[in-house]
């Protein structure tokens, strides 16, 4: 992002109409007015607009609030064919693996905890019970997880539990012992996957010779808890920001296909506000077992941010939307930065989810970790759908490919002039929303005026072209909505089926 592109520390004063002045300094507009549409709508309508049909090409935007689960770090959620959300993390005591279910993603926030299994007292699986995760695998259920030994803490290696039972949170339980590999060195991290009919396991791991904390590896499975063949070195820190903190690490691979590709997402970096997420790319038509396979991205694709409070994002997993549409980024982060002592003994990691898209060459976008609250929308037209409203230079557009994800990515929230409105508040730049000035659609800071609170907020209509979509009337000029033209956002009076389609967004 360029230096210009950050939002001014003052707005210089502007001229406002009263709300009551004639609309003489307003652009030509392509259409006459027309009369106000349909009775107000509540808020309590915004979750049903929210998850409505979206046109082909675009999925329904996906609300959750975050922190999805407190003191719950290296979460793991899947979503089984029964319906249900599961899932594990660390528990900040490092002594149990934990499970939790629910029909919603939302729903985990409150669902009741199981513990499935407890440390041992002595020797192996002992201590440091880290990271589990959950996969169905052949009809059963395994857990994969990382423990130290009662009496070496950090002889770290992976273990494997085996449930029966159709709900795991009341299956029968066994320990498969521990996954072998060529070191009996530190190993942790496990995560598998499915590609062409063929199942792998990556994990992170220690190998002599190499001064590192941890690399990554791939190797095919023999069944669920043995590896077979040769494992493959995948990816060693040597990237600056893989090594900040005092340690060189990649670890907590896991994976997200599409589009012809695996995403190996990874963390890197030490465990406090240095902790970021990586990315390896290879083809699923390639071999897997070649190192040369998978491509590093140069720069990490998550990393912390000071305008949200967000801190060390990583350990990440992936799951879907409950429409099964939307591939969901579940990680962990902290809403503070500085920590007091050892990172690994601070609690307060906390299990959180955002929705994943993509961009225009089918390569994922992660964009920032959004604030705390409810998760950010992104406004697609309705009649230019490979196009969405974001920011730029204060000055709200509309554009195609926006890889700055964040600049067009927006919290709907309770409309600053009360009642049944709504305003848009910046993802990027909290505090910041969508307001209209001399009837040009800016990206502004709350100055807690009320023009400026007026202008912000606007009745939420039913899409005046699309029923599915969304409309935005302004509150301060009744019968004039949000519409685009030429690239850049108004507001204008709309009349016919072209002014409809222009001031008409899908929510995704």
């Amino acid at each position: 992002m360029s230096a210009s592109h950050h939002p001014r520390s003052a707005v210089p004063p502007y001229p406002h109409p009263p709300a009551t002045a004639p609309r003489t300094d307003l652009p030509p507009a392509r259409h006459p007015g027309r009369a106000r549409t349909a009775a107000l709508i509540v808020l309590t309508l915004l979750a049903t607009l929210l998850t409505a049909a979206a046109p082909a090409g675009a999925a329904p935007a996906v609300r959750v609030t975050n922190p999805l689960v407190a003191q719950r770090a290296d979460p793991h959620i899947v979503r089984h064919t029964d319906g249900y959300y599961y899932m594990t993390a660390t528990a900040p005591e490092y002594d149990r693996i934990v499970l939790r279910r629910a029909t919603t993603l939302q729903g985990l926030s409150t669902a009741p905890e199981t513990v499935i299994w407890r440390r041992h007292t002595s020797g192996i699986m002992g201590a440091h019970i880290w990271a589990p995760e959950i996969h169905f695998i052949d009809g059963r259920w395994y857990v994969y997880f990382a423990a130290g030994a009662t009496d070496n803490v950090w002889a770290i290696r992976m273990y494997v539990l085996e449930g029966t039972g159709a709900n795991p949170l009341t299956a029968s339980w066994a320990e498969k012992g521990q996954i072998r590999t060529p070191w009996e060195t530190f190993a942790l991290d496990a995560s598998t996957f499915v590609t062409n009919g063929v199942r792998y396991l990556i994990w992170a791991q220690a190998e002599p010779g190499i001064a590192t904390n941890s690399n990554l590896y791939i190797a095919r499975m023999a069944n669920p808890w043995t590896l077979s063949g040769t494992p493959t070195r995948i990816a060693v820190p040597t990237l600056e920001w893989e090594m900040r903190g005092g340690v060189k690490v990649n670890e907590g691979p896991t994976v997200l296909q599409r589009n012809g590709r695996i995403f190996l997402t990874y963390s890197a970096s030490a465990t406090d506000a240095n902790y970021c997420l990586g990315l390896l790319t290879a083809s699923t038509g390639s071999d897997l077992l070649r190192a040369s396979s998978w491509v590093k991205s140069p720069q990490p694709v998550f990393t912390s941010n000071a305008a949200t409070g967000q801190w060390g994002p990583g350990h990440n997993s992936f799951t879907v939307s409950e429409d099964g549409q939307s591939d969901i980024l579940v990680y962990h982060d902290r809403n503070y930065r500085d920590i007091s002592g050892d990172p690994l003994r601070d609690p307060n990691r906390r299990t959180r989810v955002q929705k994943v898209y993509w961009n225009a060459d089918g390569t994922p976008n992660f964009g920032i970790p959004v604030p705390d609250g409810v998760t950010p929308v992104r406004l697609r037209s309705d009649n230019q759908p490979d196009r969405f409203v974001r920011h730029w230079e204060y000055r709200a557009r509309l554009e195609a490919n926006v890889t700055n994800l964040a600049d067009s990515q927006f919290r709907l929230v309770p409309g600053l002039a009360g009642g049944n409105t709504v305003s848009l508040e910046s993802t990027n730049f909290p505090g910041y929303h969508l307001r209209h000035r001399n009837w040009e659609v800016w990206v502004e800071r709350d100055d807690a005026s009320s023009t400026y609170r007026a202008d912000a907020s606007f009745v939420q209509r039913p899409g005046l072209s699309n029923a599915a979509g969304v409309s935005f009337e302004a509150v301060n000029y009744p019968g004039q909505y949000l519409r685009h033209s030429n690239g850049l956002l108004y507001l204008r009076t709309v009349t016919d089926a072209t002014g409809n389609a222009d001031a008409t967004f899908v929510l995704e």
